[in-house]
């Protein structure tokens, strides 16, 4: 059960939580929590300060802390090792006037370290025996890649070493893991569920649950879409696309240790514990009559081109292309080509203009920013006639001009780029076609 930081983010929210593990404690859970929200926003933001030699967040986020402790009547002793070593880690920052990422992921990481230990006191104070835990000294072995680390093929008997069996509840960290050499690197900012499908992995578990704010996963986001409904059951496969193209629910790779031992996820609502949320499976039936399940977006995309007239009958010209993106890091959403030009909306910008300058020797090359890309899913969508036309007839109701599209590669998407200025209008199209009120 992993609750993220909406659902801890307050003395009463802590309480809920409570609550919700206490139902299901005859199914042994094992809970991971992230930190209270904001909390890695400010350490971060306290690491840049103390470069300038200003540590006054220190006192507001220990602050925070030691407040949560005293309004669930908790002892906050536990939090004051942490709470120490932070305060070492900014002066450090400060002395030295160097912020690395090996010193900012283990800055980032106290947030995750001060909530378990707060989540696991109120839990011993309502009667139910836990204990925190931090994942880096659990067994989560990760590479050295600060700021994205990636757990090693060890981690998973070392996580079942530690965790498995009866015990008091364990109130694991989210987001940090360990190196060979002792850093604690970060899984990336949205790390956190990762955590919880990759110890559900390593011991097996039944199902991994994941609690936010909101009713699963939706038609698409309801703060684009008010009118956005919750849907029941999604494919693995569905639950990808959704997250690779900005679901706001789950990540990319939160699914891939699930995936892997065919366990079960389930998003649900912290606020809404009731509300059976959204299951995610190896296979699920298409919604009666309707291609599409959901459709996701990503804001502030660039199409990257390249062409050459030479392109034609010419062997090797996207081997090239690619390998170029492949050595400036630009992670490619899509892609769509023809004889002469190939086109991929990196998800950001870094590495674009050394890639531009790289390219350009041999190829013409144009880059426009201000695109969002837009993706309607559905594992359906590869058996029924006639989905694209419905897509992009949408499209031209609604006035909305299509810059790129890519399908076929995926089964269960259909992915085009508009501009930023139309990414709503076009989400709201396709919701209103495929999901009437």
């Amino acid at each position: 059960m992993k609750f993220g930081g909406s659902s801890v983010g307050a003395p009463d929210r802590i309480a809920r939580v409570v609550d919700i593990v206490r139902g299901r404690l005859a199914r042994k859970p094992i809970v991971v929590v992230s930190a209270f929200r904001g909390v890695t926003d400010d350490l971060l933001q306290l690491g840049r300060e103390a470069l300038e030699g200003n540590l006054g967040r220190l006192d507001a986020v220990a602050k925070r802390h030691r407040d949560s402790a005293r309004d669930l009547g908790v002892d906050f002793a536990p939090l004051e090792p942490v709470l120490a070593e932070l305060a070492e880690l900014a002066r450090g920052v400060s002395l030295l006037k160097e912020l690395t990422p090996r010193t900012l992921d283990r800055l980032a990481g106290c947030g995750e370290r001060l909530s378990a230990r707060i989540v696991a006191a109120a839990f011993s104070k309502a009667g139910i025996a836990a204990r925190a835990v931090d994942a880096a000294d659990a067994g989560l072995l990760t590479d050295a890649q600060f700021g994205e680390a990636a757990p090693l093929p060890e981690a998973d008997a070392l996580l079942r070493r530690s965790l498995a069996g009866s015990g008091p509840l364990a109130v694991v960290t989210g987001f940090i893991g360990r190196t060979r050499g002792g850093d604690l690197p970060t899984l990336g900012r949205n790390g956190r569920a990762c955590t919880a499908t990759i110890v559900g992995a390593a011991l097996g578990a039944e199902e991994v649950e994941i609690w936010s704010d909101v009713d699963g996963i939706m038609t698409a986001d309801p703060r684009l879409v008010p009118d956005a409904k919750p849907l029941e059951i999604l494919s693995f496969a569905e639950a990808c696309e959704l997250a690779y193209y900005g679901g706001k629910v789950l990540h990319p790779h939160t699914l891939v240790p699930a995936m892997r031992k065919g366990i079960p996820v389930r998003a649900l609502n912290t606020f809404r514990p009731e509300h059976p949320g959204t299951r995610i499976v190896a296979q699920a039936a298409p919604a009666h009559g309707v291609a599409l399940k959901s459709i996701a977006f990503k804001r502030r995309q660039l199409i990257l081109s390249a062409s050459s007239p030479r392109m034609l009958s010419g062997p090797g010209f996207l081997a090239r292309i690619f390998a170029v993106l492949a050595r400036h890091d630009i992670d490619v959403d899509m892609v769509a080509t023809s004889e002469v030009s190939v086109s991929a909306p990196p998800g950001d910008e870094k590495g674009v203009a050394k890639a531009v300058a790289e390219l350009t020797p041999e190829f013409e090359t144009t880059v426009e920013r201000g695109m969002s890309g837009v993706c309607a899913v559905g594992d359906a969508i590869q058996s029924t006639p006639g989905v694209a036309a419905e897509i992009f007839g949408a499209m031209k109701a609604a006035g909305v001009n299509v810059r790129m599209i890519s399908q076929g590669a995926s089964k269960n998407n259909v992915a085009f780029v508009v501009e930023d200025g139309d990414v709503e209008k076009a989400v709201k199209a396709l919701h209103a076609r495929f999901f009437p009120a």
